[in-house]
């Protein structure tokens, strides 16, 4: 392996994309695809020995990411090019690395992080798809993307968000910031995009759940309101299936100079 001038025990981050489709999620799990697993075991072959990855935020199963961001401290000297383009050739299909930056000791994948983006895409339209079938939530029924936006701005603030949170949920507190919620409709598909200063369990899924519920008029707009204001995750409804689920990139404070905030989920972008 080409050696870099940095000394061992640098701190790295990477950032990497992939399909949620084939994992049991981020999280190693044993007898299990994982991302995390397969992560790890092809920087391993990059460092010639074990490496093992912090990531900003965990998946769920067939849930994708447009830029997860890791950190990891290497015992070895490789160049930013020898990580991306070492592990990608490791790496399965489905899972890439997209860039390789040497941060400071402070940094912490996780801990420093100050916000988290997702996007969930709905197909919306009467027939199914073979291209976006694993991909998207596919919805039939036509959605009114009007009063899906207009019950989003209710939920915007810093609330306990106990009614939108999995019951395996183990977030010691349900109280986030969320600062973004917006629906936005570029022909047959929908994006709701979403950033808080976290996420619970489940969160997104169960937000976008009440948007549907609103968006087919099986609700009035203000039940996103008063299903907040419960705290009862069973006023909440349907959970969204995780396949039109992106974790779109974590922020992070300028000093640590990392290209997460020019990410975009690469569709319905026009902004």
């Amino acid at each position: 392996m080409e050696q870099f001038a940095e000394p061992r025990g640098t701190r790295w981050a990477l950032g990497l994309e992939y399909d949620g489709n084939g994992f049991c999620g981020w999280q190693r799990q044993l007898d299990q695809d994982s991302v995390q697993g397969v992560v790890e075991a092809a920087l391993s072959r990059v460092a010639q020995c074990p490496i093992s990855v912090v990531v900003a935020g965990r998946t769920d199963t067939g849930v994708h990411a447009l830029c997860q961001v890791v950190h990891f401290d290497s015992p070895v000297l490789r160049r930013p090019e020898a990580w991306v383009r070492g592990a990608n050739t490791a790496l399965p299909a489905g899972v890439a690395l997209r860039w390789a930056r040497v941060v400071p000791d402070s940094f912490h994948a996780r801990f420093s992080a100050t916000a988290r983006r997702y996007r969930y895409v709905i197909l919306n339209r009467r027939e199914k798809s073979a291209l976006w079938r694993n991909h998207t939530a596919w919805i039939y029924s036509p959605l009114d993307v009007e009063a899906m936006q207009a019950a989003a701005q209710t939920l915007l603030g810093t609330h306990d968000f106990s009614a939108f949170r999995a019951a395996a949920c183990q977030a010691k507190s349900p109280v986030r910031n969320l600062c973004q919620l917006r629906v936005v409709r570029r022909g047959d598909l929908i994006a709701v995009d979403a950033e808080a200063n976290g996420f619970l369990h489940h969160m997104v899924r169960n937000l976008v759940g009440v948007l549907i519920a609103i968006g087919k008029a099986d609700r009035p707009v203000d039940w996103a309101a008063e299903v907040l204001a419960s705290r009862d995750r069973c006023r909440a409804g349907v959970t969204a299936p995780p396949g039109g689920l992106y974790f779109v990139a974590p922020r992070y404070p300028a000093e640590f100079g990392l290209p997460v905030d020019a990410m975009d989920a690469g569709f319905l972008t026009g902004d």
